[in-house]
């Protein structure tokens, strides 16, 4: 904790906390059913249309532009690092892209009369700081007086056209690598409850503020195929995405997926989030194989700031391997893409 403070906790001022406050996935879709997907434009090359982490733009033969945005309710009440995680989580869908951010916009909601001015100013800088890190300082943005506390930012990025990688593009034979262990949301759900240990917050704090930029590399190897981040709908919900839009079943070794080892411990308890039975739901009818309530709930469990989840050759994997451990990730390999019905086999 920063020396500020925080009367009341800042998780306690909203419903839901970090990635596990968003719209479930099966929501979000009925409230899009109506709305046209597929955008007709030339330059466009990624739209809405396979539920993407960014839309981009074809400025011309060497240039892409990425557009994202992403915010949230707080995760932890320490102001600084609730800014730190948020940027970092939005930071995380240009790298997803194959991306290199370049500059932000900051998007903030507060209670004014509920949080002290010194209090917002510690969360604007902890995204600042992280954003400033990655090379895309915050540039503006926009706030509002709301009755939760909300903070992340709109990033902009730039890529070679050629090394955009999307979620619907994996092929078959492809293996499964993915760059952070699961179990950020029942660490978020174990410390609302005042249950969480101090060394299974320093993991949840160490895990969701390390940028993914392992992905800018990514990007430039032909050997990956498709890729996204793991956040707010669980391991199983952004893997249904890639199977889905790959028109491929996603085989995923339920013994290799790495998982935090304090919040495998809390699962075994019961302690989860409430986005990630609502993620099951939206889920279900897209995966098979057995699991026990406590490994569907680590599937489902909501990341906020996740790992990136990549689909590449098998001659690639060691190059994809290496970018991601030099930049400080413990990558693992947990599966393949076959041909077969489009969804996730868990095995």
């Amino acid at each position: 904790m920063t020396d500020l403070q925080i009367r009341p906790r800042l998780t306690s001022l909203a419903h839901g906390g970090g990635c596990g406050c968003k719209l479930a996935p099966d929501v979000l879709s009925d409230l899009l059913k109506d709305m046209p997907m597929v955008q007709a434009h030339p330059g466009l090359m990624v739209d809405a249309a396979t539920s993407d982490d960014a839309a981009v733009y074809k400025i011309n033969d060497t240039t892409a532009l990425i557009a994202t945005t992403d915010f949230f309710t707080p995760i932890v009440d320490d102001p600084f690092t609730f800014g730190q995680i948020a940027a970092t989580n939005a930071l995380s869908d240009i790298y997803a892209m194959g991306g290199t951010p370049i500059f932000s916009l900051a998007i903030t909601g507060m209670p004014i009369g509920k949080l002290s001015p010194d209090v917002i100013r510690a969360i604007l800088a902890g995204g600042a700081s992280v954003a400033a890190s990655a090379g895309a300082p915050v540039a503006g943005g926009h706030s509002i007086d709301a009755a939760e506390p909300i903070y992340g930012l709109a990033v902009l990025g730039l890529a070679h056209p050629d090394h955009i990688k999307r979620n619907a593009t994996a092929q078959h034979g492809d293996v499964l690598i993915l760059g952070k262990p699961l179990g950020v949301g029942i660490y978020s759900a174990a410390f609302k409850r005042e249950m969480l240990e101090a060394v299974h917050y320093a993991e949840m704090i160490a895990s969701t503020t390390r940028l993914n930029t392992p992905g800018q590399k990514l990007g430039a190897l032909s050997g990956v195929h498709a890729m996204t981040d793991v956040t707010g709908f669980g391991l199983l919900g952004h893997a249904s995405e890639i199977a889905r839009g790959s028109n491929l079943s996603l085989a995923i070794r339920k013994a290799d997926v790495p998982v935090f080892d304090g919040a495998r411990a809390l699962a075994e308890q019961g302690i989860r989030t409430g986005a990630s039975g609502r993620n099951w739901t939206a889920v279900q009818a897209f995966v098979t194989g057995a699991m026990s309530e406590a490994e569907r709930d680590l599937f489902c469990d909501p990341q906020t700031s996740g790992g990136l989840l990549v689909c590449c050759a098998a001659d690639a994997v060691d190059g994809v391997m290496k970018i991601f451990r030099d930049a400080g990730h413990a990558p693992s390999v947990i599966g393949r893409a076959e041909r077969g019905r489009a969804g996730v086999a868990l095995v």
